[in-house]
């Protein structure tokens, strides 16, 4: 059973979730704000937030919020993390691949979180000690320990984002692995790790809303997650690296040794 946490993040994502889908139906009427290049910023995004805050501050009034629209919300020691459209880029463009994601932390540690995929309703669930879901299935890593049958989700930095040995590294993983998918929403992407359809993911560049369920998910879920160097991960990390747990050291290491 779900618990109390989670069916009320799932109240909260499916009340918003239907705001999103009746806007994905018409993106070519949505005004859309230029934030930065390929970043944006949609009447769906704010209204999503406002829908999901609504929800949320009925059950948790003095929690704290952080918010990709509005900011941090200060409250009490409990933070509730929220991404009203992770892969806006997607949205605007009319891909079905976004993901509206909120988890739990209590002392700087994730204990409970959802991303939810209104446009192909997957429901991805998890908190700390009962496991990861999506809908009515559990969740467990694939089992690949060679690298060379293993597929590798990335995202791909553009704009200011362009780091150094970017190009090196997307040469390094496609030499030695099943290939590269680039889908374009971190959450949905860890998710897809602890789903066992990648067997692993890296990204640079991001923030704690693009990776908080993620991170529970894949662990809950069997997998592992550390810094790309495979030092440590903690909520003040903006990189990731996630994998099925056999194939982490070897990714690790391709990706340092840049």
């Amino acid at each position: 059973m779900q618990p109390a946490v989670i069916n009320i993040f799932e109240k909260a994502a499916k009340k918003a979730g239907r705001i999103l889908i009746r806007d994905f139906g018409e993106i070519e009427n949505l005004q859309i704000e230029s934030k930065s290049v390929g970043d944006f910023v949609t009447n769906a995004d704010l209204k999503v937030e406002k829908s999901i805050l609504e929800t949320l501050k009925y059950f948790y009034p003095n929690y704290t919020y952080i918010t990709e629209e509005s900011g941090i919300i200060k409250g009490d020691e409990n933070t509730i993390v929220i991404d009203p459209i992770d892969g806006t880029s997607n949205f605007i463009h009319g891909i079905p691949h976004v993901g509206i994601i909120i988890a739990k932390m209590t002392n700087d540690e994730i204990t409970d979180g959802i991303i939810y995929n209104p446009i192909l309703n997957e429901f991805f669930w998890t908190s700390k000690g009962k496991g990861s879901w999506c809908n009515d299935r559990r969740l467990r890593v694939s089992n690949r320990s060679n690298l060379s049958d293993c597929l590798i989700g990335t995202g791909l930095p553009f704009g200011e984002r362009i780091y150094k040995n970017y190009l090196s590294e997307i040469d390094e993983i496609l030499k030695t692995t099943a290939g590269i998918r680039r889908f374009g929403s971190a959450g949905l992407d860890l998710a897809y790790v602890a789903a066992g359809k990648l067997d692993g993911f890296w990204e640079a560049d991001l923030n704690l809303w693009d990776l908080s369920t993620g991170t529970l998910l894949v662990k809950e879920a069997g997998g592992r997650i550390s810094k790309i160097n495979g030092e440590d991960w903690n909520i003040d990390c903006r990189e990731i690296l996630a994998s099925n747990s056999n194939i982490h050291i070897d990714l690790s290491e391709k990706l340092s040794l840049l």
